[in-house]
Protein backbone atom coordinates (compact mmCIF):
# COMPACT_ATOMS: atom_id res chain seq x y z
CA UNK A 1 0.00 0.00 0.00
CA UNK A 2 1.25 3.48 -0.79
CA UNK A 3 2.23 5.61 2.19
CA UNK A 4 -0.37 8.29 3.10
CA UNK A 5 1.48 11.16 1.45
CA UNK A 6 1.29 9.43 -1.95
CA UNK A 7 -2.49 9.22 -1.88
CA UNK A 8 -2.96 12.99 -1.79
CA UNK A 9 -4.26 13.06 -5.36
CA UNK A 10 -5.90 16.46 -5.38
CA UNK A 11 -5.28 17.61 -8.94
CA UNK A 12 -1.84 19.16 -8.60
CA UNK A 13 0.77 17.64 -10.88
CA UNK A 14 2.96 17.31 -7.81
CA UNK A 15 0.56 14.86 -6.17
CA UNK A 16 -0.46 12.37 -8.84
CA UNK A 17 0.59 9.21 -7.01
CA UNK A 18 -2.78 7.61 -7.73
CA UNK A 19 -3.13 8.64 -11.38
CA UNK A 20 -1.95 5.36 -12.87
CA UNK A 21 -4.18 3.01 -10.80
CA UNK A 22 -7.12 5.31 -11.48
CA UNK A 23 -6.42 5.13 -15.21
CA UNK A 24 -6.07 1.35 -15.18
CA UNK A 25 -9.31 0.82 -13.24
CA UNK A 26 -11.14 3.35 -15.45
CA UNK A 27 -10.03 1.45 -18.56
CA UNK A 28 -11.22 -1.83 -17.01
CA UNK A 29 -14.61 -0.40 -16.04
CA UNK A 30 -15.15 1.08 -19.48
CA UNK A 31 -14.23 -2.19 -21.19
CA UNK A 32 -16.45 -4.20 -18.85
CA UNK A 33 -19.64 -2.13 -18.78
CA UNK A 34 -19.21 0.98 -20.91
CA UNK A 35 -22.10 3.41 -20.53
CA UNK A 36 -25.17 1.13 -20.62
CA UNK A 37 -28.03 2.14 -22.90
CA UNK A 38 -30.50 1.98 -20.01
CA UNK A 39 -28.42 4.38 -17.97
CA UNK A 40 -28.10 6.69 -20.97
CA UNK A 41 -31.88 6.72 -21.43
CA UNK A 42 -32.38 7.38 -17.70
CA UNK A 43 -29.83 10.12 -17.02
CA UNK A 44 -28.09 10.86 -20.30
CA UNK A 45 -24.32 11.38 -20.32
CA UNK A 46 -22.12 14.18 -18.89
CA UNK A 47 -21.19 15.19 -22.43
CA UNK A 48 -24.84 16.11 -22.97
CA UNK A 49 -24.48 18.79 -20.27
CA UNK A 50 -21.42 20.21 -22.01
CA UNK A 51 -23.30 20.27 -25.31
CA UNK A 52 -26.22 22.17 -23.80
CA UNK A 53 -23.85 24.77 -22.32
CA UNK A 54 -22.08 25.25 -25.63
CA UNK A 55 -25.31 25.46 -27.60
CA UNK A 56 -26.77 28.01 -25.17
CA UNK A 57 -23.70 30.24 -25.56
CA UNK A 58 -23.73 29.81 -29.33
CA UNK A 59 -27.38 30.81 -29.61
CA UNK A 60 -26.94 33.82 -27.34
CA UNK A 61 -23.59 35.13 -28.59
CA UNK A 62 -22.95 33.91 -32.12
CA UNK A 63 -25.13 36.49 -33.83
CA UNK A 64 -24.53 36.93 -37.58
CA UNK A 65 -24.91 40.70 -37.25
CA UNK A 66 -21.76 40.94 -35.13
CA UNK A 67 -18.39 41.53 -36.83
CA UNK A 68 -15.80 38.75 -36.98
CA UNK A 69 -13.60 39.95 -34.08
CA UNK A 70 -16.35 40.25 -31.43
CA UNK A 71 -17.78 36.88 -32.43
CA UNK A 72 -14.34 35.30 -32.06
CA UNK A 73 -13.89 36.97 -28.66
CA UNK A 74 -17.24 35.61 -27.52
CA UNK A 75 -16.17 32.16 -28.74
CA UNK A 76 -13.03 32.47 -26.63
CA UNK A 77 -15.20 33.46 -23.66
CA UNK A 78 -17.40 30.41 -24.23
CA UNK A 79 -14.42 28.07 -24.09
CA UNK A 80 -13.07 29.87 -21.04
CA UNK A 81 -16.37 29.47 -19.20
CA UNK A 82 -16.61 25.83 -20.24
CA UNK A 83 -13.10 25.02 -19.01
CA UNK A 84 -13.64 26.90 -15.74
CA UNK A 85 -16.94 25.15 -15.05
CA UNK A 86 -15.88 21.62 -16.04
CA UNK A 87 -12.27 21.73 -14.87
CA UNK A 88 -13.12 23.54 -11.63
CA UNK A 89 -16.01 21.21 -10.87
CA UNK A 90 -13.88 18.13 -11.55
CA UNK A 91 -11.09 19.48 -9.32
CA UNK A 92 -13.53 20.05 -6.45
CA UNK A 93 -14.97 16.55 -6.93
CA UNK A 94 -11.54 14.92 -6.99
CA UNK A 95 -10.34 16.86 -3.95
CA UNK A 96 -13.53 15.97 -2.04
CA UNK A 97 -13.29 12.26 -2.90
CA UNK A 98 -9.62 11.98 -1.96
CA UNK A 99 -10.07 13.97 1.25
CA UNK A 100 -13.21 12.15 2.38
CA UNK A 101 -12.29 8.59 1.38
CA UNK A 102 -8.54 8.60 1.94
CA UNK A 103 -6.77 5.48 0.69
CA UNK A 104 -9.77 4.28 -1.35
CA UNK A 105 -10.53 7.66 -2.85
CA UNK A 106 -8.75 6.63 -6.04
CA UNK A 107 -11.40 3.95 -6.63
CA UNK A 108 -14.13 6.59 -6.48
CA UNK A 109 -12.11 8.77 -8.85
CA UNK A 110 -11.96 5.89 -11.33
CA UNK A 111 -15.75 5.53 -11.12
CA UNK A 112 -16.09 9.19 -12.10
CA UNK A 113 -13.40 8.97 -14.79
CA UNK A 114 -14.42 5.93 -16.81
CA UNK A 115 -17.52 7.48 -18.48
CA UNK A 116 -15.11 9.81 -20.32
CA UNK A 117 -13.55 6.82 -22.10
CA UNK A 118 -15.11 5.24 -25.17
CA UNK A 119 -13.29 1.93 -25.70
CA UNK A 120 -16.41 -0.23 -25.52
CA UNK A 121 -18.79 2.23 -27.16
CA UNK A 122 -16.54 2.67 -30.18
CA UNK A 123 -16.04 -1.08 -30.52
CA UNK A 124 -19.80 -1.69 -30.27
CA UNK A 125 -20.67 0.90 -32.91
CA UNK A 126 -18.05 -0.21 -35.43
CA UNK A 127 -18.82 -3.90 -34.85
CA UNK A 128 -22.47 -3.18 -35.67
CA UNK A 129 -21.40 -1.89 -39.08
CA UNK A 130 -19.31 -5.01 -39.72
CA UNK A 131 -22.17 -7.31 -38.69
CA UNK A 132 -24.61 -5.55 -41.03
CA UNK A 133 -22.17 -5.84 -43.95
CA UNK A 134 -21.52 -9.50 -43.19
CA UNK A 135 -25.27 -10.11 -43.23
CA UNK A 136 -25.50 -8.49 -46.66
CA UNK A 137 -27.70 -5.70 -45.30
CA UNK A 138 -26.20 -2.59 -46.89
CA UNK A 139 -29.03 -0.22 -45.80
CA UNK A 140 -28.54 -1.28 -42.17
CA UNK A 141 -24.78 -0.82 -42.54
CA UNK A 142 -25.31 2.69 -43.91
CA UNK A 143 -27.56 3.51 -40.95
CA UNK A 144 -25.04 2.09 -38.47
CA UNK A 145 -22.08 3.97 -39.92
CA UNK A 146 -24.19 7.14 -40.06
CA UNK A 147 -24.24 7.06 -36.26
CA UNK A 148 -20.46 7.55 -36.05
CA UNK A 149 -19.58 9.72 -39.06
CA UNK A 150 -20.66 13.14 -40.26
CA UNK A 151 -20.53 12.48 -44.01
CA UNK A 152 -23.46 11.55 -46.26
CA UNK A 153 -23.95 7.77 -46.10
CA UNK A 154 -27.11 7.20 -48.15
CA UNK A 155 -25.26 6.40 -51.40
CA UNK A 156 -22.21 4.58 -50.01
CA UNK A 157 -21.43 1.10 -51.33
CA UNK A 158 -19.85 -1.63 -49.19
CA UNK A 159 -16.34 -0.25 -49.74
CA UNK A 160 -17.46 3.29 -48.87
CA UNK A 161 -19.22 2.15 -45.70
CA UNK A 162 -16.19 0.08 -44.67
CA UNK A 163 -13.76 2.94 -45.28
CA UNK A 164 -15.96 5.38 -43.36
CA UNK A 165 -16.15 3.06 -40.36
CA UNK A 166 -12.40 2.38 -40.42
CA UNK A 167 -11.58 6.09 -40.61
CA UNK A 168 -13.92 6.83 -37.70
CA UNK A 169 -12.41 3.99 -35.67
CA UNK A 170 -8.88 5.28 -36.26
CA UNK A 171 -9.68 8.92 -35.54
CA UNK A 172 -11.83 8.11 -32.51
CA UNK A 173 -9.10 5.93 -31.03
CA UNK A 174 -7.38 9.24 -30.33
CA UNK A 175 -10.21 11.47 -29.11
CA UNK A 176 -12.25 8.67 -27.52
CA UNK A 177 -9.54 6.64 -25.79
CA UNK A 178 -5.89 7.75 -26.07
CA UNK A 179 -6.40 11.48 -25.46
CA UNK A 180 -8.81 11.16 -22.50
CA UNK A 181 -6.47 8.62 -20.90
CA UNK A 182 -3.45 10.86 -21.52
CA UNK A 183 -5.10 13.82 -19.79
CA UNK A 184 -6.31 11.61 -16.94
CA UNK A 185 -2.72 10.54 -16.32
CA UNK A 186 -1.44 14.11 -16.56
CA UNK A 187 -4.11 16.08 -14.65
CA UNK A 188 -6.52 13.59 -13.10
CA UNK A 189 -10.29 14.15 -13.21
CA UNK A 190 -9.92 17.82 -14.21
CA UNK A 191 -7.75 16.73 -17.13
CA UNK A 192 -9.98 14.02 -18.56
CA UNK A 193 -13.25 15.94 -18.23
CA UNK A 194 -11.83 19.25 -19.44
CA UNK A 195 -10.51 17.41 -22.49
CA UNK A 196 -13.94 15.90 -23.16
CA UNK A 197 -15.56 19.33 -22.84
CA UNK A 198 -13.06 20.84 -25.29
CA UNK A 199 -13.50 17.97 -27.73
CA UNK A 200 -17.30 18.32 -27.52
CA UNK A 201 -17.00 22.04 -28.27
CA UNK A 202 -14.82 21.33 -31.28
CA UNK A 203 -17.32 18.81 -32.65
CA UNK A 204 -20.21 21.27 -32.24
CA UNK A 205 -18.75 24.64 -33.21
CA UNK A 206 -15.15 24.13 -34.34
CA UNK A 207 -16.01 24.20 -38.04
CA UNK A 208 -14.83 26.28 -40.99
CA UNK A 209 -18.27 27.11 -42.36
CA UNK A 210 -19.26 30.78 -42.21
CA UNK A 211 -21.59 30.34 -39.24
CA UNK A 212 -18.85 28.94 -36.97
CA UNK A 213 -15.57 30.23 -38.42
CA UNK A 214 -15.25 33.10 -35.94
CA UNK A 215 -17.17 31.79 -32.94
CA UNK A 216 -15.66 28.28 -33.12
CA UNK A 217 -12.07 29.43 -33.71
CA UNK A 218 -11.01 28.97 -30.06
CA UNK A 219 -12.69 25.56 -29.78
CA UNK A 220 -10.85 24.27 -32.85
CA UNK A 221 -7.47 25.67 -31.85
CA UNK A 222 -7.51 24.41 -28.27
CA UNK A 223 -8.74 20.99 -29.41
CA UNK A 224 -5.80 20.84 -31.84
CA UNK A 225 -3.46 21.60 -28.96
CA UNK A 226 -5.07 19.08 -26.60
CA UNK A 227 -4.73 16.30 -29.19
CA UNK A 228 -1.20 17.13 -30.30
CA UNK A 229 0.59 14.50 -28.20
CA UNK A 230 -2.21 11.89 -27.93
CA UNK A 231 -2.70 11.73 -31.71
CA UNK A 232 0.94 10.92 -32.31
CA UNK A 233 1.00 8.47 -29.42
CA UNK A 234 -2.14 6.81 -30.80
CA UNK A 235 -0.63 6.44 -34.27
CA UNK A 236 2.48 4.79 -32.83
CA UNK A 237 0.31 2.37 -30.84
CA UNK A 238 -1.69 1.45 -33.95
CA UNK A 239 1.52 0.69 -35.85
CA UNK A 240 2.86 -1.33 -32.91
CA UNK A 241 -0.42 -3.23 -32.64
CA UNK A 242 -0.37 -4.02 -36.37
CA UNK A 243 3.35 -4.55 -36.70
CA UNK A 244 3.41 -2.22 -39.72
CA UNK A 245 2.07 1.04 -41.12
CA UNK A 246 5.02 3.24 -40.19
CA UNK A 247 5.87 4.45 -43.70
CA UNK A 248 2.31 5.51 -44.52
CA UNK A 249 1.95 7.16 -41.11
CA UNK A 250 5.03 9.34 -41.53
CA UNK A 251 4.36 10.16 -45.19
CA UNK A 252 0.60 10.81 -45.18
CA UNK A 253 -0.26 12.12 -41.71
CA UNK A 254 -0.14 15.68 -43.02
CA UNK A 255 -2.65 15.05 -45.82
CA UNK A 256 -5.60 15.40 -43.48
CA UNK A 257 -7.21 18.80 -42.93
CA UNK A 258 -6.75 18.29 -39.19
CA UNK A 259 -3.20 18.53 -37.81
CA UNK A 260 -3.93 15.49 -35.64
CA UNK A 261 -6.57 13.20 -37.17
CA UNK A 262 -4.30 12.27 -40.07
CA UNK A 263 -1.85 10.51 -37.79
CA UNK A 264 -4.09 7.68 -36.64
CA UNK A 265 -5.86 7.45 -40.00
CA UNK A 266 -2.55 7.17 -41.87
CA UNK A 267 -1.31 4.57 -39.39
CA UNK A 268 -4.47 2.50 -39.89
CA UNK A 269 -4.33 2.89 -43.69
CA UNK A 270 -0.77 1.60 -43.73
CA UNK A 271 -1.56 -1.19 -41.28
CA UNK A 272 -4.43 -2.47 -43.45
CA UNK A 273 -2.96 -1.68 -46.87
CA UNK A 274 -6.03 0.42 -47.68
CA UNK A 275 -6.70 3.76 -49.32
CA UNK A 276 -8.62 5.99 -46.88
CA UNK A 277 -10.12 9.51 -46.92
CA UNK A 278 -10.36 10.89 -50.46
CA UNK A 279 -13.45 12.69 -51.88
CA UNK A 280 -16.27 12.80 -49.31
CA UNK A 281 -19.78 14.28 -49.48
CA UNK A 282 -21.18 16.41 -46.65
CA UNK A 283 -24.75 17.71 -46.89
CA UNK A 284 -24.83 16.94 -50.58
CA UNK A 285 -21.58 18.79 -51.35
CA UNK A 286 -18.57 16.77 -52.52
CA UNK A 287 -15.27 17.73 -50.87
CA UNK A 288 -12.19 16.72 -52.83
CA UNK A 289 -9.96 15.51 -50.00
CA UNK A 290 -6.57 13.90 -50.53
CA UNK A 291 -6.18 10.13 -50.37
CA UNK A 292 -4.29 8.72 -47.41
CA UNK A 293 -2.36 5.61 -48.42
CA UNK A 294 -3.06 6.18 -52.14
CA UNK A 295 -1.19 3.02 -53.14
CA UNK A 296 -3.51 0.88 -51.01
CA UNK A 297 -6.63 -1.01 -52.04
CA UNK A 298 -9.85 0.94 -52.48
CA UNK A 299 -12.15 -2.08 -52.19
CA UNK A 300 -12.44 -2.14 -48.39
CA UNK A 301 -14.79 -4.79 -46.99
CA UNK A 302 -16.29 -6.15 -43.79
CA UNK A 303 -13.19 -8.34 -43.46
CA UNK A 304 -10.99 -5.24 -43.44
CA UNK A 305 -13.28 -3.70 -40.82
CA UNK A 306 -12.81 -6.78 -38.64
CA UNK A 307 -9.02 -6.49 -39.09
CA UNK A 308 -9.21 -2.83 -38.07
CA UNK A 309 -11.17 -3.76 -34.94
CA UNK A 310 -8.53 -6.33 -34.03
CA UNK A 311 -5.78 -3.72 -34.38
CA UNK A 312 -7.84 -1.25 -32.37
CA UNK A 313 -8.29 -3.73 -29.53
CA UNK A 314 -4.58 -4.50 -29.42
CA UNK A 315 -3.81 -0.76 -29.39
CA UNK A 316 -6.21 -0.35 -26.44
CA UNK A 317 -4.43 -3.21 -24.69
CA UNK A 318 -1.16 -1.34 -25.16
CA UNK A 319 -2.71 1.61 -23.33
CA UNK A 320 -3.63 -0.77 -20.50
CA UNK A 321 0.00 -1.93 -20.39
CA UNK A 322 1.23 1.66 -20.28
CA UNK A 323 -1.08 2.55 -17.38
CA UNK A 324 -0.28 -0.70 -15.59
CA UNK A 325 3.45 -0.33 -16.15
CA UNK A 326 3.43 3.22 -14.79
CA UNK A 327 1.44 2.08 -11.74
CA UNK A 328 3.84 -0.78 -11.10
CA UNK A 329 6.91 1.42 -11.57
CA UNK A 330 5.58 3.98 -9.08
Amino acid sequence: MCPPQQTNWTGSTAHLGMAEPVALLALALDAAIGWPAGLYRAVGHPIGLFARMIEACEQAWNRPALPFAPRRALGVATIGLLIAFVGGGAWVLQHTLMSALGAIGWVACALFAFPALAQRSLDDHVRAVAQALEAGNLPAARTAVGMIVGRDTGQLDEAGVSRAAIESLAESFCDGVAAPLFWLLVLGLPGIWTYKAINTADSLIGHREERWRAFGWAAARIDDLANLVPARLGSVLICLAAGKGWTTMWRDAGKHASPNAGWTEAAMAGALGLRLAGPIAYDGVLHDKLWIGPEGRADASAADLRRALAIYRRACLLLWLIAGGLAWAR
